[in-house]
């Protein structure tokens, strides 16, 4: 079981090895403080041109006022597309991704900076948060329902997304469709749910089912920051653990495959960036060596349809929004 102590001993090895790192603000005027009622999103970006304007679109949807990006020396016009857009401030650092402790040492310098004792979104530039009734009910309503329950962070596992068939034909060309509409399907089996003394864990899904690879998908992308957080040594198990205790309401569509996936592979095993020296990415690279196209298609796969759907096959738990007030 997790106990304070688990966490007080962490907390101090991770405090003591912080670190001042070097990041500014890319945008004229530099960086604009937040309101009290903002809800700003925290996200890493390299090279996502393609998915930025749905990902800007699906945000504001549910209610995010505010976006603050660290991009990570994007080449593909991803960094000049968001220096365009009013709502975002975009920040660069010469650390790179894999330096700055996988882009933990960003996103925590990013949270000082912009204000402490607050609600963030923290998610990066390929992940899409849907929840209870999302279509309808904003980020400030649900926020609203975890404080009502005690809770300072939602659990939300990626759920990775594919196409049927080739997935040379699925092009995603930046234009106004949402990238499920193109990578529609996911597994809806093969998963394990586990309890460690950091976190909820949870794995599987195409990439192990494909390639024998285990990830860690749980993840936290809305957080209360206080004093007391810190992304620890992994994003996937924040500090305080005590915390990460709590119903799956929420999950992060991952969207990794599309046309481009060939370049994309060859492109993050090059640039060496990824967890443990992008070996996930190494082993893609080698089944895609040997079978020269992905196909994820099985007879697990479902199309995707919206929240209701994930409601109903228990990926994520209701939420008991409140009734609004007469």
């Amino acid at each position: 079981m997790i106990t304070r102590y688990d966490t007080y001993r962490l907390t101090v090895r991770v405090r003591r090895r912080r670190r001042e790192i070097e990041m500014a603000c890319l945008g004229k005027g530099g960086p604009r403080p937040l309101r009290l009622d903002d809800i700003p999103v925290v996200f890493n970006t390299h090279n996502d041109l393609k998915l930025m304007p749905s990902f800007l679109a699906h945000y504001r949807k549910l209610g995010v006022t505010r976006f603050i990006c660290v991009d990570d020396v994007s080449s593909d016009g991803t960094r000049e597309f968001l220096l365009s857009q009013a709502d975002v401030d975009v920040w660069g650092s010469p650390l790179r991704y894999r330096d700055a402790r996988r882009g933990r040492e960003w996103r925590e310098t990013l949270f000082e900076r912009y204000g402490v004792d607050r609600w963030y979104l923290n998610v990066d530039s390929d992940e899409f948060l849907f929840y209870e009734d999302c279509e309808r009910q904003p980020l400030d309503r649900l926020i609203r329902a975890l404080e009502s329950r005690g809770e300072k962070r939602l659990a939300a596992p990626m759920l990775d997304m594919y196409p049927v068939g080739s997935l040379g034909s699925a092009t995603l060309d930046g234009d106004d469709r949402m990238p499920w509409e193109i990578a529609d399907h996911f597994d809806g089996a093969g998963y394990g749910l586990s309890h460690t003394k950091r976190a909820i864990s949870v794995t599987g899904g195409p990439r192990k089912r494909k390639f024998s690879y285990e990830l860690e998908l749980m993840k936290y992308p809305l957080i209360f920051w206080d004093r007391a957080c810190s992304l620890g040594v992994s994003i996937h198990q924040p500090l305080p653990f005590q915390r990460n205790f709590l119903p799956i309401s929420g999950v992060l569509l991952h969207f990794k495959f599309f046309a481009d996936y060939k370049q994309k592979i060859e492109e993050a095993v090059a640039d060496g960036q990824y967890f443990d020296g992008a070996a996930a990415y190494r082993t893609m690279l080698n089944d895609l060596q040997k079978s020269g196209e992905f196909d994820f298609a099985n007879e697990h796969s479902i199309r995707f349809s919206g929240s209701a759907q994930l409601l109903e096959l228990g990926f994520i738990a209701p939420v008991s929004f409140a009734a609004d007030a007469s």
